[in-house]
């Protein structure tokens, strides 16, 4: 008898080979975004190119609102913060009395350094579709959609032998900032694309042409769930 009671309390606490996983029907794709971009300039004057390398990087959270059942159809929110910069041979200066200076610079110039740099907050807004489901975390991803952006800090450096110029702040920069982005790839690599939908700086002149500056973001998002 007692042998029998021993072996019933050994059954009950034996565990079992396989426990069923829960799936989480109502998934979300929230996530954490990290970006590696080679940056460019379209919509310049002429006399304007680009030198040496000009790269950013970009941070922030994406909150998601499936639209669909199978829940590959969402809309995505968030937050995030954006380091750019770029090198050119457009110096920027300033007059005694305050006016922005804004000048070419040819081959014959010598400096050794001559770029801006840009931190932002951005709000993406996205359409996305993925082919992901509650029990994959791999999957193909396709989102496009807008970035609203606010430029809080502006450095212009320009570095020749013997002299500085560092301007920060500039009436002729477009400090809001909106522009068009898509995405698209594969579980943890996917290709990213952003273009600037207004342009950088606004009533502003180089060789008599509006300097405008329309940035463009090429390069890699990586996404942590």
């Amino acid at each position: 008898m007692l042998t029998a009671q021993i072996n019933e309390q050994e059954e009950t606490r034996r565990i079992p080979d396989s426990v069923p996983s829960v799936i989480d029907s109502l998934y979300r794709e929230d996530q954490f975004y990290i970006g590696l971009t080679f940056n460019l300039i379209d919509q310049k004057p002429s006399s304007i190119s680009q030198s040496g390398f000009s790269g950013g990087l970009h941070l922030g959270f994406i909150r998601d609102f499936p639209l669909n059942k199978q829940r590959n159809i969402a809309i995505g929110t968030g937050l995030g913060w954006s380091l750019n910069s770029f090198g050119h041979n457009l110096f920027i200066g300033q007059t005694i009395d305050g006016e922005s200076i804004f000048r070419s610079l040819d081959r014959s110039f010598d400096y050794d350094t001559n770029r801006f740099t840009t931190q932002l907050i951005e709000a993406p807004i996205e359409f996305r579709w993925r082919t992901s489901s509650a029990e994959s975390y791999k999957f193909w991803r396709v989102y496009t959609g807008l970035k609203l952006g606010y430029i809080y800090k502006f450095k212009s450096n320009f570095i020749q032998p013997g002299n500085q110029v560092v301007q920060y702040d500039l009436p002729e920069l477009n400090r809001f900032r909106l522009g068009a982005n898509l995405t698209f790839g594969y579980n943890t690599f996917n290709f990213h694309f952003y273009y600037s939908l207004n342009p950088l700086f606004k009533d502003a002149k180089v060789d008599d042409s509006e300097i405008g500056m329309h940035l463009v973001r090429l390069g890699l998002m990586f996404y942590i769930l």
